[in-house]
């Protein structure tokens, strides 16, 4: 059985047959994770492509988050901008998503996180999310988005339940009621780290009041600073 993508490229090598059989055992993945693993724009996009009844992908950076603490994280994380990419997990860039944009798979996703991918920029998402139309749960957390992403998420995501922009420190209050406005199946928003005033996030209940605004109970308390 195989269990890994290191498995998974030792039997694609072995033999056509084996080959035959990677190929297989990706066209019937309905999930994909690559947290953890050093992966490139090419070998990160030529899964993507074979996995056909992909629903689910992972592609998150979880070592820029883990290896130091959030607060003194939050206070640099410009500085790791560069070294992340070079140092840990997926070094997955623009490139990277306008190949994956291109898979068959794309469209039917209902959950894709990039969290803490800081090589990619508004140009690489828009491509992804511009034909992931049947997305349900998006995490962007710890990039480096503007709201062009997020104008794009509400015009191409109507069906949109969850979205993380946890520490998206580029995202104004004019890209928040872009997309509570469009994206009307939107349950929960996670907007901790950002650097919108607390006035946005009660705009943002007058248009859909049960809207979950996470850290829970942020209109009524200050938010945590970022410096």
């Amino acid at each position: 059985m195989i269990t890994s993508f290191t498995d998974l490229a030792q039997a694609s090598g072995v033999c056509r047959k084996w080959k035959q059989g990677v190929k297989q055992a990706l066209a019937r993945r309905q999930t994909l994770s690559f947290a953890g693993f050093k992966m490139d724009d090419d070998s990160t996009a030529r899964l993507v492509h074979h996995a056909y009844s992909l629903k689910e992908l992972d592609i998150e950076n979880p070592w820029i988050f883990s290896s130091f603490g959030i607060v003194s994280q939050l206070a640099s994380i410009d500085a790791f901008h560069d070294s992340s990419r070079s140092r840990w997990g997926c070094q997955i860039t623009d490139n990277g998503l306008c190949q994956i944009s291109l898979a068959k798979c794309v469209s039917s996703l209902t959950s894709i996180s990039l969290w803490g991918i800081t090589g990619i920029t508004d140009k690489g998402v828009v491509k992804l999310i511009t034909r992931a139309n049947s997305l349900q749960h998006l995490n962007v957390g710890g990039t480096f988005i503007t709201d062009e992403s997020l104008s794009a998420i509400a015009d191409s995501c109507p069906r949109l339940k969850s979205i993380v922009l946890w520490s998206c420190r580029q995202v104004t209050e004019t890209g928040l009621f872009v997309i509570v406005s469009k994206c009307r199946k939107l349950e929960s928003i996670n907007v901790w780290g950002t650097r919108v005033p607390l006035d946005c996030f009660i705009g943002l209940l007058t248009i859909r009041p049960a809207l979950q605004i996470k850290p829970q109970g942020l209109p009524l308390n200050v938010m945590l600073p970022v410096v």
